[in-house]
């Protein structure tokens, strides 16, 4: 970003998302000084550059929401859309990197460009960077992938750091023997938190909506809305909570049987519940 006027002999440009000076005067012109001068805390351009750091925070993480959405939703994104958002830096960052299928299922590659043209360039599971040109795309998640600790271990490979968890996020894949009409989980139940606060805040830190007495994430699984919840209490109670059953309802709120459950709402619904168990409260010589 380009250095701005600010105030007699100073200089202010964003350098890495906060508001930097530099002298513009004399024998340390061009020089970035460590702290902003006294001088310059309330002058109008530096609120103005704060406030667009601000804006520019929220507008890099709603990309990776809606990159994250599309993933575990494995919703068709055009591609010409793609192409439309790739000169956006914070699109950039959340899409590069992220595994894509265009109109060959079995065709996995690494997004490294998308073109004016609609375009797409990836790499590979041969290494080998290719031009794909299809209407969509999908960015699968990762329960969907065949071998996918080969697909690690490649990406490994390739140095690859992806902003939006995909490759390696943490997957479960249903058991194959499940009681017909079970409809909950509890293998994450009974983890105790002092209150039932603490336990909607560990909720709402990790990204999952809290709405009455439960923490909830939607899914797309094949076609199909479903939402994973995990009863954390009744809200205004003050008292120590613990984590209840796992679950998954329809459309139409109506419970479904975990033999219905598809891969994806399986994986992201137990990995809410991990997560929420990972943060009780461990007693002195309990289990870890």
């Amino acid at each position: 970003m380009a250095w701005l006027a600010a105030g007699e002999g100073y200089e202010i440009a964003l350098v890495e998302g906060r508001v930097a000076a530099r002298s513009a005067t004399g024998r340390t012109a061009g020089r970035q000084l460590k702290t902003l001068p006294k001088a310059l805390k309330d002058h109008p351009e530096v609120d103005r550059l704060r406030r667009l750091a601000e804006w520019l925070d929220r507008h890099e993480a709603a990309c990776a929401a809606q990159v994250d959405s599309w993933m575990v939703s494995s919703l068709p994104v055009p591609t010409e859309l793609l192409a439309r958002v790739w000169p956006d830096e914070a699109w950039q960052s959340a899409l590069r990197d992220v595994a894509v299928v265009g109109d060959d299922p079995d065709e996995v590659g690494f997004l490294r460009d998308a073109t004016a043209s609609g375009e797409l360039k990836v790499v590979n599971l041969d290494g080998e960077t290719v031009r794909l040109s299809p209407r969509t795309v999908t960015l699968p998640h990762p329960v969907l992938l065949p071998d996918l600790d080969d697909v690690r271990d490649f990406a490994a490979e390739l140095g690859i750091v992806q902003r939006v968890e995909q490759i390696h996020r943490a997957t479960w894949r249903k058991p194959a023997e499940i009681a017909a009409t079970a409809t909950e989980v509890r293998d994450y139940a009974g983890g105790v938190f002092p209150t039932r606060f603490s336990l909607a805040a560990r909720a709402t830190s990790l990204g999952y909506r809290v709405s009455g007495g439960y923490a909830t994430c939607k899914v797309r699984d094949s076609g199909t809305g479903t939402e994973a919840a995990v009863w954390i209490g009744e809200p205004y109670y003050e008292d120590e909570m613990t984590t209840g059953a796992l679950s998954w309802h329809d459309e139409d709120g109506r419970a479904v049987r975990l033999t219905e459950v598809g891969p994806v709402a399986w994986s992201e619904g137990m990995r809410m519940a991990a997560a929420l168990y990972a943060g009780r409260k461990i007693e002195e010589g309990g289990d870890a």
